[in-house]
């Protein structure tokens, strides 16, 4: 086998030797979760835990196009026995991805009709011609939309805007560092504007629905925003701070964008009929995915069926045509096909929850402190390699059946959990956000993982900060009386 890049070799061959080691090692220890129940790592749990590991090498080096190491996990599933082919297939289509599937569709929509293109030019004429003020605007309309809208669907309205934007600093296109800064920082305050209302994601209402069952407790819509919004607008900032200084702009100014901008914004004329059809689309899903939270009539409505509905109306209203299917980032849907694939493949061979319970029982004579923040680390851990409903899926009923017994209270390891789950910076397949601005070309999976390091570093010290000071300032409980 030859491949294009040599260096590509090395990282090839090392996913595949943690695979097949895996695969063939004797037995690995049994995990005894709190009531003393022993939890065996089967063979296809080892082997899932092995192609888990192989799928996260490929991705960080990109040894393959990721949508191919994404096909390459049903494959294995299907040719090493570790998963019935039916269901390692199907799980690409599940209806998860046909959310994002739906949320690129309307992106594409704003981007054809020249949608985007206005918001960007209208916005441009509004800040200071200093890159790092662009960076700050972008970064708190990003996270502002996603308050009312799923961050999916924020990230690829918000994507050919910022393509528009970085064209207007770099006319060729060529990857910059601002441009790289640009699309990394939309991914990451895209998740910390997420985390402030249910509305921004799914992971919300997984968490506090195992909460309820398991302590018998509700939280509200308005306790989540209370405690929440501090840690994700201080996260915002603090990742806008970061990616000014990782990610240093070629030039701290921009001469003549106002101009360029309002040129722009004069030549695309009135606003047309195709844009104000798109926009009233647009708003349609926000109002009802909105209004799924608050009115029990609405809450049967699947979201992706809604997404794809209002895509579909679109095509119908030609709008969209056969090209712009055609032209669909499909490496960025299978990418995330993979994901749910090998989640799943994690989650019904009982290695997911080997893992958690294995983890989290070695921290059960650690001070309270340490047990939080390692149940923070092993969330923010997991949600990078499978989806953030699933980490958490897996971690908060171990975690809340062990709190009681460590003297914490169990609303703190959810608040814990929900905020380090929104927010992995380091694979492509932590968030579709990620996958999104991936698609801008403008950086490797391997600078994104760089630069993940320091960030993942510095959203454990801020949650670290809010378990130590901040949330028992504003009324939270942490240890039980």
């Amino acid at each position: 086998m030859r491949m294009r890049n040599p260096r590509r070799l090395v990282p090839f061959l090392l996913g595949l030797a943690v695979f097949i080691t895996l695969f063939y090692l004797p037995g690995m220890p049994a995990a005894i979760d709190p009531s003393g129940q022993t939890i065996e790592l089967t063979h296809e749990g080892k082997a899932a835990l092995g192609l888990f590991l192989m799928a996260g090498i490929w991705w960080i080096f990109e040894v393959v196009p990721v949508g191919i190491t994404a096909i390459t996990i049903g494959v294995f599933q299907s040719l090493w026995l570790i998963r019935d082919t039916r269901q390692a297939m199907t799980d690409f289509m599940d209806p998860s991805v046909w959310f994002i599937f739906g949320s690129l569709l309307i992106g594409s929509a704003f981007a054809k009709t020249g949608l985007t293109k206005r918001l960007a030019y209208k916005m441009l004429t509004q800040i200071p011609e200093r890159t790092r003020i662009i960076y700050l605007g972008v970064f708190a309309m990003t996270a502002s939309l996603t308050l009312v809208m799923a961050h999916t669907a924020v990230a690829a309205a918000i994507f050919p805007l910022l393509y528009t934007i970085h064209q207007l600093y770099e006319p060729t296109g060529k990857p910059t560092r601002f441009g790289k800064g640009l699309f990394i920082g939309m991914a990451y305050t895209s998740g910390a504007g997420s985390i402030i209302t249910l509305l921004g994601a799914a992971r919300g209402a997984v968490a506090i629905g195992f909460f309820r069952e398991l302590t018998g407790r509700e939280i509200t819509f308005f306790e989540v925003t209370w405690f929440l919004a501090p840690l994700g607008i201080l996260m915002v900032i603090v990742l806008w701070a970061f990616i000014c200084v990782w990610f240093k702009p070629e030039r701290d100014h921009l001469p003549g964008l106002h101009a360029r901008a309002e040129a722009g914004y004069a030549k695309l004329g009135r606003f047309k009929k195709r844009e104000m059809a798109t926009l009233a689309v647009a708003a349609g899903i926000v109002v009802i995915l909105t209004a799924r939270s608050f009115l029990p009539v609405l809450e049967p409505l699947d979201k992706s069926a809604v997404i794809l509905g209002a895509a579909l109306l679109l095509f119908i209203t030609r709008i969209l045509e056969l090209p712009d299917l055609e032209s669909m980032p499909w490496n960025i849907v299978l990418l995330f096909g993979g994901a749910m694939s090998i989640g799943f493949c994690l989650w019904q061979t009982g290695a997911a929850e080997w893992l958690a319970i294995g983890w989290l029982t070695s921290l059960d004579q650690a001070h309270w402190f340490l047990f939080l923040m390692g149940v923070t680390l092993f969330v923010m851990l997991m949600t990078n390699f499978i989806l953030n409903v699933a980490a958490i899926a897996i971690t908060l009923p171990v975690a809340l059946v062990m709190a009681p017994y460590m003297g914490i209270d169990a609303e703190v390891v959810m608040f814990a959990s929900l905020a380090a789950a929104g927010m992995p910076f380091l694979l492509l397949v932590g968030a579709a956000p990620n996958a999104i601005a991936y698609e801008s070309h403008q950086f490797q999976t391997k600078e994104f993982f760089v630069a993940g390091l320091p960030a993942s570093a510095l959203l454990m010290i801020v949650i670290a900060l809010f378990i130590w000071k901040i949330w028992p300032w504003m009324g939270m409980p942490i240890l039980l009386p």
